[in-house]
């Protein structure tokens, strides 16, 4: 039997909305227990962040993991996480989309632009990022890609560096977005409950 499409496991998922703040957040519920959230700016339909969840080996439920937007930050309180808290003078990494591609952004580098260089590993299906100066490595991988099955293209990669930020940029393929039509088509049917009206709606 075929394995079923990234957009039929996503329409086959259990999925419930809920508009709040100008935001229209999605839950998913896929049929092997794993939750993804997605949060969509209502104006522009731009995907704001995405978060994953899956049980743990106890059956429990873990922490959401974010893929797209702002890293969570951990919650302060007790001793020692104020004691080992990150450095805020560290790189910070996160992702960042547009509606026509997918970006990285990069805080905490004040090195020059020419002194980065970010390349695809085709077999290793990911992209990586080496600075000449040897302070800063880093691999990561293109989820999405990788959800449809689609191959690294070296042309689609591009960068830039302003204001301590390495921002860099992947633009999307025509299939990917023909797929993200065809879901906030999807998306828009699912009738969204008003925060504060109770119970999200669910499809």
């Amino acid at each position: 039997m075929a394995v079923p499409s990234w957009l039929e496991r996503l329409r086959a998922a259990r999925k419930t909305a809920l508009v709040q703040d100008g935001k229209r957040k999605i839950h998913y519920l896929f049929e092997d227990g794993k939750e993804m959230a997605e949060e969509y700016d209502m104006k522009t339909g731009q995907l704001m962040s995405r978060k994953w969840r899956e049980k743990n080996t106890l059956g429990g439920t873990g922490k959401w993991q974010v893929e797209v937007g702002e890293p969570t930050s951990p919650l302060l309180g007790a001793l020692e996480s104020e004691l080992i808290t990150e450095s805020s003078s560290n790189p910070i990494f996160m992702r960042k989309d547009t509606l026509s591609s997918f970006q990285w952004r990069i805080r905490n580098l004040p090195y020059p632009k020419e002194v980065y260089s970010v390349s695809v590993e085709e077999e290793q299906r990911c992209c990586v990022i080496r600075t000449t100066n040897k302070k800063y490595y880093k691999k990561f991988s293109i989820p999405d890609l990788d959800r449809y099955h689609l191959p690294l293209d070296a042309a689609a990669l591009s960068f830039t560096h302003a204001n301590n930020t390495l921002i860099i940029t992947y633009q999307k393929p025509k299939e990917i977005l023909a797929a993200e039509e065809q879901l906030q088509k999807e998306l828009k049917k699912i009738k969204a409950a008003n925060s504060g009206d109770g119970d999200c709606t669910t499809q």
